[in-house]
């Protein structure tokens, strides 16, 4: 995957590259202080993914980020977590604050690798497409969370656990809030504390649900809707046809 820096700041650029380097299937075609000449180089070659810096004297990334629209996907590297909800509105693939994180950088990587569709997800559900997100607040900043990526949902009073094949989220919500970002043919609430990703199910029986090495139970007020879903599922699949 080919990619390109526009940061102002030296030491910022060379921190990039660096760490760019460390990636063998992401390829460095440029690095540029000014956003008027990044974009002139984007308009002749193409590029598969953009990491931008915000705060610049010359532009700033949010308006550069505008420009680029679908000619390239974009990640914020910035210092500035204030204009997390505002880069996401602009449906980047991520936010990541400096100094980056290296196992962030990795995920943010992955995220774009598989908008790109060069990596399959586990559960085969088709490209993802950026309408099939939700942006969660954790952790003191917005994040855009791939719904096909999310294996079930932990509920905590007034708090929800999200849990993905290979992180979890914390955010300030309730259990039936959180079932309503999400859709309905693909998520199911199974009991008082879950709601988990049908996608996702390995195995289940009458009582419990084992998916990504978990196992979940299955509330008694909840058992009979899951069970017909899952005979319902079951039937389609045999007869695609109807």
């Amino acid at each position: 995957m080919t990619c390109m820096i526009i940061d102002d700041e030296p030491l910022a650029r060379d921190e990039m590259q660096y760490l760019i380097a460390q990636h063998s299937d992401l390829t460095l075609l440029g690095s540029f202080a000014n956003p008027a000449r990044a974009l002139e180089f984007l308009h002749h070659q193409a590029v598969d993914l953009v990491f931008l810096d915000i705060e610049m004297p010359m532009r700033n990334g949010l308006e550069v980020a505008r420009v680029i629209g679908r000619q390239a996907l974009v990640i914020f590297t910035t210092a500035y977590p204030q204009y997390a909800l505002k880069g996401f509105e602009l449906d980047v693939v991520d936010y990541l604050l400096k100094p980056i994180d290296s196992n962030r950088l990795i995920r943010a990587i992955e995220k774009a690798k598989r908008l790109k569709g060069l990596v399959s997800p586990s559960h085969p559900t088709g490209p993802v497409s950026p309408v099939d997100t939700i942006l969660i607040r954790s952790d003191r900043r917005y994040q855009k969370v791939e719904i096909n990526q999310i294996t079930h949902i932990e509920g905590l009073k007034d708090y929800v656990v999200i849990h993905e094949q290979d992180q979890q989220l914390i955010t300030a919500m309730n259990l039936k809030n959180m079932q309503k970002r999400l859709p309905a043919d693909r998520f199911l609430r199974v009991s008082k504390s879950y709601i988990v990703n049908l996608d996702h199910i390995e195995a289940f029986d009458s009582t419990h649900i084992r998916l990504n090495g978990r196992e979940i139970p299955i509330g008694a007020v909840y058992r009979d809707e899951f069970l017909k879903r899952q005979l319902r599922n079951e039937r389609d699949q045999e007869d695609p046809a109807g």
